[in-house]
């Protein structure tokens, strides 16, 4: 069964010139990119995909972060994607992200960790009504 994802690459990646790259990751594999944009995130947009956050310590350098430069955004498909792309992206925390997953390769910190996935197929068709209409 075809699946969606969304996935964000966040303003760090983003600065730093690794759209190219993180695409190509997800090309390699052949899930289809079915949608993409580029886009700075409004405040309301990135406290209502983070707002299982909301009341946390970390909430407020979340928002700020994924607001303060473009992101690109992007719905990938393919059957089982999302725990693919999960795999792909590797954990949170850069210093713990397998060598070889996007985070393990390319992120440097926990808090710009270079890539959002959404982490279920519930989640990805709630946050692509969000972020794709």
């Amino acid at each position: 069964m075809v699946e969606k994802s969304l996935v964000l690459i966040k303003p760090e990646a983003v600065s730093r010139g690794l759209i190219g790259e993180i695409v190509g990751r997800f090309e390699t594999r052949q899930f289809r990119i079915v949608a993409m944009k580029m886009e700075i995130l409004s405040r309301e947009i990135a406290e209502t995909h983070y707002g299982e956050h909301r009341g946390k310590p970390f909430f407020e350098g979340l928002v700020s972060y994924i607001t303060s430069g473009p992101v690109v955004a992007m719905v990938v498909e393919s059957p089982g994607v999302v725990a693919m792309i999960r795999t792909m992206v590797g954990t949170t925390d850069a210093a713990l992200a397998a060598p070889g997953t996007i985070r393990g390769d390319l992120a440097q910190s926990i808090a710009e960790n270079v890539i959002h996935a959404s982490d279920s197929p519930e989640s990805a068709q709630r946050e692509i009504k969000l972020f794709f209409s």
